[in-house]
């Protein structure tokens, strides 16, 4: 039998050899964190596949599919209609308000829904992150692509209402493109934000659900910004919400236009900013964390 001492020795030989080693470690090009929206629209076949898998598996075996995205914003509003505008009484801007709730509603699930789900997309896709490399802000954009298209599906009911409480289309509505596209901004910004932190701190997903429901009520949702003291709107409306569900009220009912929105612009667009250079930091350090 060999001598335990000399296959002792050539192991620690082995082991030496393998610790003097460089060690490879392939990472991301370093290109400027502006850039990483181009690099999404390079890639973005993959993306779509992304969004395409994640649609599969949101409406696998689900009896009634797609009708839930339409159902969730819809009884809302309804719960909200019983209590609020009949019991509470609350004023609508002359819009009726289930219409007035829906449309508030509508932009606020899909931002929320965004933010919830995209907030543990990193951890659910550690065991991609982990094999191949690929933009890491692919996972949590996919997710608001995702949700992008429940918003899509969910406005079919607020045509519905328009066109039951006889509101016609002006030429307001021209700009909600635009307000789509900073809602869908913002969500990609806060949801890859908290994407990065909840892997680092595993229980900001038990916190996140908590501050949603206080940013809802924070946020002119289901009630008209009137209602806000008028010394304390300047401090509402940095709150890029309340920016952006005033201007989407306005294009939909031809209400004017107030200063909100452009802080909620100007906000967004330093949000996402910010998330661009931080989760550039960060997603070097995130395969380790997972």
């Amino acid at each position: 039998m060999p001598d335990s001492r000399l296959l002792t020795t050539a192991s620690a030989l082995d082991i030496s050899k393998l610790q003097r080693r460089p060690v490879v470690r392939i990472t991301p090009e370093r290109s400027p964190p502006g850039r990483q929206l181009s690099e999404l629209w390079q890639r973005r076949e993959l993306l779509l596949s992304f969004i395409w898998r994640d649609l599969k598996v949101r409406y696998r075996q689900t009896f009634l599919g797609a009708a839930w995205v339409i159902l969730q914003p819809l009884l809302m509003t309804l719960a909200f209609a019983i209590f609020l505008s009949k019991l509470g009484h609350f004023q609508s801007e002359g819009v009726p308000y289930p219409l007035f709730a829906y449309a508030g509603l509508l932009p606020w699930t899909f931002f929320s829904n965004s933010v919830l789900a995209g907030s543990v997309s990193m951890l659910t896709n550690s065991y991609l992150i982990n094999k191949v490399y690929f933009p890491r802000l692919m996972v949590p954009a996919a997710i608001v692509g995702v949700r992008l298209v429940d918003f899509l599906v969910a406005s079919i009911a607020l045509v519905a209402l328009m066109l039951f409480y006889h509101v016609g289309i002006g030429r307001s509505m021209l700009f909600l493109p635009l307000v789509v596209v900073e809602v869908t901004i913002l969500s990609l910004a806060v949801s890859s934000w908290f994407s990065a932190l909840s892997v680092r701190y595993r229980d900001v997903n038990s916190l996140l659900p908590v501050l949603m429901q206080l940013w809802m009520f924070a946020s002119p949702i289901i009630y008209p910004i009137n209602m806000v003291p008028e010394q304390w709107r300047w401090i509402y409306s940095l709150n890029p919400l309340v920016g952006i569900v005033e201007a989407f009220r306005a294009a939909l009912f031809g209400l004017p236009f107030m200063w909100p929105p452009i802080v909620s612009a100007a906000f967004t667009l330093a949000t996402i900013t910010y998330v661009f250079y931080d989760f550039h930091s960060r997603q070097d350090a995130l395969p380790d964390m997972l």
